[in-house]
């Protein structure tokens, strides 16, 4: 960990009067960055298609089998949308966001008097630390009225970067997005095709300049040896073989695939996932869940192993996060 700990990003550097010994998080907006990266390119990334081992049959057991999957080409965007790519589409369009908009108590399923009043108010899961250490992760997932993509950290918190990935955003609003920008979700398969960059599977946590995830014991101590505590900016580390940014780790992504624990042996030929009657997710039983790939920077050893191509958990496509975000896939390269 020591040798870890003195490797520097090179795309990176300090902001004024940041301090490299800083004390440990204690609420959502301590993992607010203090970190400028130069701005990568945004044009679209052609991948041509081709034939992969898909899945992991090492580490969860929701990532196997392993089989051989092939995938049509597409285009992909080299990193993850951003803020100020989300709040170009707003300008433009007028949209408003689901976590901006009130909350239907139908949803819960229960007489409305049983629902606690904050629950009702627009807002999303914003990532607290806890004062001890836990493996629940109720203890620190917490729904934050009037969080959302433009005050992820809560009302009181920071505003949103431009330069980092847009996070707390509803399935709905990923889709209105990709609408707009004449795209859409890629599928599980080609995000992991994509994400592999034709490299060898791994199981062990990425060298700190590849990656942005959680050094140190979660969800408690967080060392920030990569240079970041929390989210990063899009471009703060080096892309992978087909130059794309952030395929793992920084913050999940989701995908246009409904999620059921293991993939289908036999559907290998540019696969679709499960149809929404078939989908099944066992920390949110009772809704058809969205794949999300990659893992976020809450991924660490101790804990959540899922800074891989390969990794892959179910997302409630109604309610956004603070570790969750997207890109976006292409069927033609982008308009002269």
């Amino acid at each position: 960990m020591a040798a870890v700990t003195a490797l520097s990003l090179t795309a990176c550097s300090p902001s004024d009067g940041e301090e490299a010994d800083q004390p440990l998080p204690t609420s959502a907006s301590d993992f607010a960055p203090a970190t400028t990266c130069k701005a990568p390119s945004s044009a679209r990334v052609r991948i041509e298609g081709g034939t992969f081992i898909m899945g992991s049959d090492v580490v969860y057991a929701e990532e196997g089998p392993e089989r051989q999957t092939t995938v049509g080409g597409f285009w992909i965007d080299p990193h993850e949308v951003t803020n100020r790519q989300f709040a170009e589409f707003v300008e433009a369009t007028g949209y408003k966001s689901v976590a901006e908009k009130p909350v239907d108590p139908a949803q819960f399923g229960v007489p409305v008097e049983q629902i606690p009043p904050f629950m009702l108010e627009p807002g999303s899961a914003v990532f607290t630390p806890p004062e001890r250490p836990s493996r629940n992760y109720g203890d620190w997932w917490e729904y934050v009225p009037g969080a959302n993509w433009q005050k992820p950290y809560g009302p009181d918190g920071p505003d949103a970067q431009p330069s980092q990935p847009v996070v707390h955003l509803a399935w709905d609003d990923m889709r209105a997005f990709a609408e707009w920008k004449g795209g859409r979700i890629p599928t599980e398969a080609e995000w992991e095709y994509a994400a592999s960059g034709g490299a060898e599977k791994y199981t062990e946590q990425p060298d700190p300049r590849l990656a942005n995830s959680w050094q140190g014991v979660f969800p408690v101590v967080n060392e920030g040896s990569d240079g970041f505590k929390g989210i990063a900016p899009v471009g703060c580390f080096k892309p992978n073989a087909y130059g794309l940014y952030d395929m793992v780790g920084n913050v999940w992504e989701v995908t246009a695939d409904y999620f059921r624990p293991g993939h289908d042996p036999a559907d290998r030929d540019n696969p679709r996932g499960p149809s929404e009657n078939a989908a099944y997710d066992p920390l949110n039983p009772g809704f058809a869940s969205r794949v999300m790939k990659g893992g976020s920077y809450l991924c660490a050893p101790n804990y959540c192993q899922r800074y891989r191509p390969e990794s892959r958990q179910g997302r409630d496509a109604g309610l956004g996060a603070s570790n969750v975000g997207f890109r976006l896939a292409y069927d033609s390269a982008a308009p002269e």
